[in-house]
């Protein structure tokens, strides 16, 4: 009795968990060795291998089996999607924080007490700072796009964030110094 191919497992999934569970099982090293190639980090590796499965997962309704049978190019097509995003959401964490003028550290253990009181000081602020400091840090949109969304001019745009983000430094500086 022949093995079932990828694309026969991924059909049996849309009604059948454990045939996920088998495509899974034959390709998880796989996956696994190609996202800690390119991270270098073990535990990073296998958060983006569980990304790249949940991803699939989601996405087997969608599989067509363009290739007889294989489905190995659309499971790594989805693993580069989940890289580059990993990679794109860090560049915008790493930005949103110099940005908002704090120190990001590179020790193996992540120091999140800076986020502590952030939630307090982004309260405080006036609506207009906040949702231009959401538009432009975490959405990151131009300041042309964060004026469209907020109705106002690019340069209005460009002066409610600086004016939101210096009053968040302010804020997170005296909440440091007060610890």
């Amino acid at each position: 009795m022949a093995l079932p191919t990828d694309a026969d497992l991924l059909a049996s999934a849309r009604t059948d968990p454990t045939a996920f569970r088998a495509f899974y099982e034959r390709y998880a090293e796989r996956v696994y060795g190609y996202h800690l190639r390119r991270c270098r980090d073990r535990e990073a590796a296998h958060d983006l291998t569980a990304e790249t499965f949940a991803q699939a997962w989601l996405s087997r309704l969608r599989f067509r089996d363009e290739l007889g049978g294989t489905a190995g190019p659309w499971l790594f097509a989805i693993a580069r999607n989940v890289l580059v995003s990993s990679v794109r959401s860090r560049r915008l964490e790493r930005a949103a924080c110099e940005r908002l003028g704090l120190r990001v550290t590179a020790s193996a253990e992540p120091d999140e007490t800076w986020l502590e009181g952030l939630d307090e000081a982004l309260a405080d602020l006036p609506a207009g700072q906040l949702d231009a400091i959401r538009l432009r840090v975490v959405d990151d949109l131009e300041y042309g796009d964060v004026a469209r969304e907020l109705g106002t001019t690019a340069e209005a745009a460009r002066v409610r964030v600086h004016r939101g983000l210096a009053a968040l430094r302010h804020r997170l500086r005296e909440r440091l110094e007060a610890s």
